[in-house]
């Protein structure tokens, strides 16, 4: 099922993968996971807050999103290869398809366990909170399979970031707190736009890592739209918009001063946001990508503590 070649090398040489658990492992990508623990962390402080913490129900959105992340990265992994778009000129991390790691058969069957998962996951969540999480569920394994997947995958048109914004900020806070409140709230919706502008912030310099390559196979993300400059100011506007939303959240008395110490972590973003705009190659950007995504993390303790203080 998998064969064992040693890959390629790479302008981001990582040690290749030497067993068949490593290179799951890798095709997991694990470092992009808190992407889905971020937003489950957030929902469920506010629901711990409002005295309507479900432990189970809390557990299951997590297992949930995890399977969720997982299987999108299996299937960006597949049909970025199956369209021609990963090849030997890739300066992001290991693609393990396009590597020879992994049959695209193979990769497959791995995409359909993982949303089989999510989906038993969701059998549980249903029976405990009802029909929206069939909507909520639903919508959210196909916005995983035509991100990349399908005719016209949005992912390639320029709508990643609109995407990203909706799953994995709005749908994934509200719906965690759903799912333990039976309930959605303002407060739940306007603490779910900074975990958006945060995920779609990772995405921004995961697109800018890949716009000469993209651009060369006709992938046409945001940033090949808007080229270097407009994605790097995007970025900047996700880093601002998470920053102002703890204010917001003060302003309108849903939330207590704690949540300030969000705003403040933002600071993290200023050397991020100096070394995008010194360097764009391939290495650098894996490193941006990957402290963007623990800034995420960072920034979803500091302000799940926030909320209930």
């Amino acid at each position: 099922m998998i064969a064992m070649a040693s890959p390629e090398p790479m302008s981001d040489p990582e040690t290749p993968p030497v067993s068949r658990l490593s290179v799951w492992i890798q095709a997991a990508r694990p470092k992009t996971l808190w992407a889905a623990v971020a937003p489950v962390l957030v929902g469920t402080s506010l629901a711990y807050r409002d005295g309507v913490f479900h432990s189970l129900a809390a557990c299951a959105a997590l297992l949930g999103a995890l399977a969720l992340q997982i299987a999108a990265n299996f299937a960006n992994d597949l049909y970025d290869f199956e369209r021609g778009t990963d090849t030997e000129e890739r300066v992001g991390p290991l693609r393990v398809t396009q590597a020879g790691l992994v049959s695209p058969s193979a990769m497959r069957v791995a995409l359909i366990v993982a949303i089989a998962f999510a989906f038993l996951i969701g059998i549980y969540l249903v029976v405990h909170a009802g029909w929206p999480v069939v909507a909520i569920g639903l919508s959210s394994i196909l916005a995983t399979i035509f991100y990349t997947g399908g005719p016209r995958p949005y992912g390639y048109i320029g709508l990643g970031e609109l995407f990203v914004f909706i799953f994995f900020g709005v749908v994934a806070v509200t719906g965690t707190y759903y799912v333990q409140a039976l309930t959605f709230t303002i407060t739940a919706l306007i603490l779910s736009l900074p975990m958006g502008f945060l995920s779609v912030a990772i995405l921004v310099v995961n697109n800018l890592r890949d716009i000469d390559t993209d651009r060369q196979s006709g992938k046409k993300t945001l940033a090949v739209r808007l080229g270097q400059t407009g994605a790097r100011r995007e970025l900047a506007l996700m880093f601002i918009g998470a920053a102002l939303v703890p204010i917001v959240l003060i302003e309108l008395h849903l939330c207590g001063i704690g949540v300030l110490g969000a705003s403040f972590s933002m600071i993290g973003a200023v050397p991020l946001m100096k070394t995008v705009y010194r360097s764009n190659d391939g290495p650098t950007m894996n490193k941006v990508l990957a402290q963007t995504a623990r800034l995420q993390l960072i920034y979803a303790v500091i302000l799940s503590a926030g909320v209930n203080l």
